[in-house]
């Protein structure tokens, strides 16, 4: 049966529709997608929304476990989740790098988004004055080592830092100093021996501060640089050799 028509004008005529049509969302209004058009999360998103839903994701991952391994381990941070190594870097490489991520994560305070910013970083884009700033931040032997292993050594200002920082005072930018020494021991595989040897004598000179995590430090890189090659070993040994010798307990 053929479809009712109606009149519109004279001469003209408008075949009805079976349904209703779909009306036309009013102009300025918000329109739902569904989950195939949704807008793709990542660089489109605003840093603050990153920032948020990155804190948000590392909320989730903390563990009762984790955060008894904090007191357990010595990681007296001020604002902490409890997340795991593990879990932090399988999150930092869902997220790749970020320079202004990582700066954002910084700035927030939580420890575990400090880890996490000094594993998305670009070390290229590390400036002294970034180095500097986050070296008085660290407020724990944990980030100290993290953000020198896995950031730091791989800037091109490593070595000044370590000259800069084995003159400060304050316990845990002197770790740092070793930190990143024994980072670069271990990562700086076309290092000039001689950057060593002037390592060994910052060594010699810091072994006898009674701080625990500062002797822990020198001792760390005491080793790294020992581990090296066979003139670098015989010259750690050496020093090694002095430092027993010492009549000051922190040095032997």
């Amino acid at each position: 049966m053929p479809a009712k028509t109606t009149k519109k004008r004279p001469g003209k005529r408008v075949r009805k529709s079976a349904g209703k049509p779909a009306p036309k969302p009013a102009r300025g209004s918000a329109i739902k997608h569904t989950s195939a058009q949704r807008p793709p999360e990542g660089p489109g998103r605003s840093l603050k929304v990153e920032v948020q839903a990155t804190l948000s994701s590392l909320m989730q991952m903390s563990t009762q476990r984790d955060r008894e391994n904090l007191a357990r381990f010595g990681i007296t941070a001020n604002k902490s989740f409890g997340v795991s190594m593990s879990n932090m870097q399988a999150l930092a490489n869902r997220l790749g790098r970020n320079h202004e991520l990582a700066v954002a994560l910084w700035d927030t305070g939580w420890n575990e988004a400090r880890m996490l910013a000094s594993l998305i970083d670009e070390p290229g884009r590390v400036t002294p004055a970034q180095m500097d700033r986050w070296c008085r931040d660290f407020d724990n032997w944990a980030i100290c080592d993290t953000v020198c292993f896995f950031l730091f050594d791989r800037t091109p200002h490593a070595w000044s830092m370590v000259a800069k920082w084995s003159l400060k005072r304050d316990e845990f930018v002197k770790r740092g100093t070793f930190a990143l020494m024994a980072s670069l021991a271990l990562h700086d595989k076309r290092g000039a021996d001689e950057r060593f040897v002037g390592g060994l004598d910052l060594i010699e000179r810091a072994a006898s501060d009674e701080r625990n995590f500062v002797k822990k430090g020198v001792s760390w890189a005491l080793r790294g640089i020992g581990r090296r090659n066979a003139a670098l070993h015989a010259a750690a040994v050496a020093v090694a050799r002095n430092l027993t010798a010492s009549p000051e307990a922190a040095a032997r």
